[in-house]
């Protein structure tokens, strides 16, 4: 065999070698590409998912918080959730809105509880942000989930002031059977600061992830400790602390308890990056656009 033809053999050989290491190991021949899995060991024994970018009440950074408009922004900007806070009005229906009072977010007053559907319809939920959302209504959640089904986004929805409202727990675990939301994975999380309304959620609806929301104030002096996690860890699949509470050792003992963190709520890029490097799942933030150079990593 001539010099030429045995290098061109061994070369071909070789070729095929690496070919058959690419097929068996998934390994990339190009070093650019290659990338390595973390083990379970290094992750806290759970698997990642992509990075989860949360739209806090709607990007409301861009629209008007708990409102249509705000969740169709988060649509629009490719958010994978959007957060929204559940009240009841005096006649009993679930309604959209953050503070216990409406005050704030429209031009009426009083408290959520005391008022009826129709009261609360008639107000508007969009000026005080910007006249270009002037009329905008106060959602219920019954044509929340209607509007977004199959939209391909996802809905974390927050018990506000659950103790104001007896029973709510069963009615929101209700309204999502009826919808078919009761066991479609992670298509619906729900969160609370009450953690006692976290887990009657979760007795009435084991099939939907729960996460307890995580205080500054109430965490502040001691940090969120091991015997908080492995008691959260008894029943929710997600802990949501302040920003400010988490590092990459908090992040560390909530895989390692087999859940995942969400931390809210980021409005920066100084907040966004230092939450990734620490390896959080996602974060609830008022500008999803704050999360895209980490969405697919």
């Amino acid at each position: 065999m001539s010099r030429r033809k045995h290098g061109r053999w061994t070369a071909g050989w070789l070729m095929l070698a690496l070919v058959a290491l690419t097929v068996l190991t998934g390994m990339s021949p190009n070093p650019e590409t290659a990338t390595t899995a973390p083990s379970e060991s290094e992750s806290g024994n759970i698997q990642h998912s992509k990075f989860l970018n949360v739209a806090h009440r709607g990007a409301s950074g861009h629209a008007p918080e708990n409102t249509l408009a705000a969740f169709d922004k988060a649509v629009e900007m490719k958010a994978d959730y959007f957060e929204l806070d559940v009240q009841r009005s005096k006649d009993g229906h679930l309604v959209l809105m953050h503070d216990t009072t409406v005050d704030r977010t429209t031009d009426g007053t009083g408290a959520v509880k005391d008022l009826t559907l129709t009261e609360l319809k008639a107000l508007d939920a969009g000026s005080w942000f910007s006249d270009k959302y002037a009329g905008e209504k106060i959602p219920t959640l019954e044509e929340t989930l209607d509007r977004y089904r199959g939209t391909g986004i996802k809905i974390l929805i927050e018990l506000k002031s659950p103790s104001l409202y007896p029973g709510i727990e069963q009615q929101v675990a209700d309204m999502l059977a009826e919808k078919n939301l009761d066991n479609r994975g992670d298509k619906i999380i729900v969160q609370s600061f009450d953690h006692d309304s976290v887990q009657r959620f979760h007795r009435q609806m084991p099939s939907v992830p729960v996460g307890v929301l995580v205080s500054y104030t109430a965490y502040k002096e001691t940090g969120v400790t091991d015997d908080d996690l492995d008691s959260f860890a008894g029943y929710a699949d997600y802990v949501n602390p302040n920003k400010a509470l988490v590092d990459a050792e908090l992040v560390r003992r909530v895989h390692q308890h087999g859940m995942k963190i969400l931390p809210y709520t980021v409005r920066d890029r100084e907040a966004a990056d230092r939450l990734f490097e620490a390896g959080v799942d996602g974060f609830i933030t008022d500008y999803p656009e704050l999360g895209y150079t980490h969405h697919h990593k």
